[in-house]
């Protein structure tokens, strides 16, 4: 059985009091960065691995892309996601990332949002994208930056008073699974670093688009999660493309 923290009652009651539970993809700070590596989505088939509530699903869709699959692995997520969801051309299948069918040279673009670090296999998952993309297609995913996963603890060092004094980076190149807690909970996520990924894509037959490591803007410096994030670097973002 495929890691479901989701489907647990308590769990999924902790998620949703998230900022980017409540108010969608507003209320994720990633969202702009992330949004303008997409390419142009109109008249595109899209899937989405690990759609959660289907915001990622719906944007794209008001984008004009042509029809849109959400895959999750959660009854909870899918569940929430159709009550919230008035589109026929919009489906939601409810598999691991690791299982879905990845049907050849079905899909204009490929979404993922902050749920790779999740995966085992990323390389896996590279080779099944690149498959199930159209020649000229994109795949666009988010996930934890390593600088955030080496350590599975997640957390900064902290001085005599409570003051943050650094953000440890321990076992770098000391990659896979990292036992930490994420919303008062036991949770596996796998720790692999950069050249990993790039590597990764690479070898399935992408070409490397574009790469943000999310530098704050100014009035996100406000924030006190995001003004930590100038310190250190909170996600990873990756655009690249099946080659023509």
């Amino acid at each position: 059985m495929k890691q479901n923290k989701y489907d647990d009652l308590g769990f999924f009651k902790n998620y949703n009091q998230l900022p980017r539970s409540i108010k969608g993809l507003e209320g994720a700070g990633e969202w702009g960065a992330f949004r303008s590596m997409f390419p142009d989505l109109r008249d595109k088939k899209v899937l989405d691995l690990g759609c959660g509530f289907g915001w990622h699903c719906r944007y794209v869709r008001e984008q004009h892309a042509r029809s849109v699959v959400g895959v999750d692995i959660s009854k909870n997520m899918l569940e929430r996601a159709r009550l919230m969801t008035d589109d026929t051309n919009i489906e939601y299948v409810q598999a691991a990332i690791e299982d879905f069918d990845y049907p050849a040279n079905e899909f204009d673009v490929v979404i993922s949002s902050l749920a790779l670090h999740y995966i085992r296999d990323f390389e896996d998952i590279c080779k099944k994208v690149y498959q199930s993309l159209t020649v000229g297609g994109s795949f666009v995913f988010s996930v934890e930056h390593p600088v955030f996963t080496a350590v599975p603890e997640q957390d900064w060092y902290y001085g005599p008073d409570g003051e943050k004094l650094f953000w440890p980076i321990d076992h770098y190149h000391e990659e896979g699974a990292r036992q930490t807690r994420f919303l008062d909970n036991e949770v596996t996520k796998y720790h692999r670093n950069i050249a990993t990924q790039m590597n990764a894509l690479v070898k399935a037959g992408f070409q490397f688009r574009e790469m943000s490591e999310l530098k704050p803007e100014h009035e996100q410096l406000q924030d006190p999660e995001w003004h930590d994030a100038f310190r250190r670097p909170i996600f990873l973002l990756i655009a690249a493309d099946k080659q023509v």
